[in-house]
């Protein structure tokens, strides 16, 4: 349930009818302050709550049920779109096209420090990288696990990058302490008990659709997180699993709009996943970022075709320097429009 509350309110009189509603009511009262107005989203058993009476409250401008079963990630509870800020200022979401770039996995010092580098140059803000790998084959690189984030952190003193990673367990949390956003796979989406642990931190955590997921579905596992108490959560289309064999994925544009319509929460996409292939990595990003994606994660390595990992969907620091001047120039002109 939401209830919109009048113009101009005095912050005692909220209060209390607050404290009203918690006190008769089986339900959790989220306040959202926007610069107009003030609105209260009720989580739990609204049954008994009787719509009128609560409308004919001398604070209440109107009243009305929410049937999604998404409530903290409803843009309905949550008009104004969420922005998630690092330490360091870095922001996704509220404007602008945030990137995040890197190899698919860490190999060396060498490696993960050069690439660093070079898309900081080319106006990376965020630096990516796998530790920990999870791969369709058991006999395929798994990652340098722990000395990978060992060698992530080294890359981040050497630029200042923070630091985007995945996690493939709750057990290797001590691991990720020092992780500036967490990142759960399009395998573990749906892997409750891990988002529930993630919930309790207070870090951003980026989740990505699962292949064969909806969009509800991948709006339902945001919402695991969040009900824990951890609103720091970005959304990431990634490409779905469709009948077409020529891609890895099937890039679903429509999703970014529809994400942005039906949640408050930032949306960024992964064109390097959708694809498979790095001769569609630009067009699909430009893509992106043409219909008001907040930003995009792409895979660059210095040398693609010696990857452990995924070469055939990176591409080199040369072609992102181009890549990140289209996309940005492109974001720059959406946003006027």
């Amino acid at each position: 349930m939401i209830i919109v509350l009048k113009p101009n309110q005095q912050k005692g009189q909220i209060e209390h009818f607050i404290q009203r509603l918690t006190d008769n009511y089986d339900v959790q009262v989220n306040t959202w302050v926007g610069t107009h107005s003030t609105v209260l989203g009720l989580i739990g058993d609204t049954t008994a709550i009787d719509d009128e009476y609560i409308a004919a409250q001398d604070v209440v401008e109107s009243v009305r049920r929410v049937q999604e079963p998404y409530k903290k990630a409803n843009r309905k509870f949550h008009p104004d779109d969420s922005v998630i800020t690092l330490p360091g200022g870095q922001k996704i979401g509220g404007g602008g096209l945030a990137l995040i770039a890197g190899p698919c996995s860490v190999e060396s010092r060498e490696q993960i420090i050069g690439v660093a580098k070079s898309v900081q140059k080319s106006g990376a803000q965020f630096l990516r990288g796998g530790a920990f790998k999870p791969r369709t084959s058991p006999y395929a690189f798994q990652g340098m696990k722990a000395e990978g984030l060992e060698l992530l952190q080294e890359a981040k003193k050497e630029t200042g990058l923070p630091i985007v990673t995945e996690i493939m367990s709750a057990e290797h949390l001590p691991l990720f302490e020092d992780v500036d956003i967490i990142q759960v796979g399009a395998r573990n989406m749906q892997n409750f008990e891990l988002l529930k642990r993630l919930g309790k931190l207070n870090k951003p955590i980026l989740l990505k659709r699962g292949l064969a997921n909806t969009i509800e579905e991948l709006l339902m596992s945001a919402e695991y997180i969040m009900a824990e108490g951890n609103e720091q959560v970005i959304l990431c289309e990634r490409g779905i699993r469709t009948y077409e064999t020529i891609t890895r994925n099937t890039l679903d544009i429509s999703a970014i709009p529809v994400l942005k319509r039906l949640s408050h929460l930032p949306v960024i996409v992964d064109p390097s996943h959708a694809s498979g292939l790095n001769w569609l990595i630009e067009p699909l990003a430009i893509a992106a970022a043409a219909i008001g994606a907040d930003g995009l994660i792409i895979e660059v390595h210095n040398d693609p075709s010696h990857a452990l990992c995924d070469g055939a969907q990176s591409i080199t620091p040369a072609q992102f320097d181009l890549l990140s001047q289209k996309v940005t120039k492109l974001s720059q002109m959406v946003a006027t429009l």
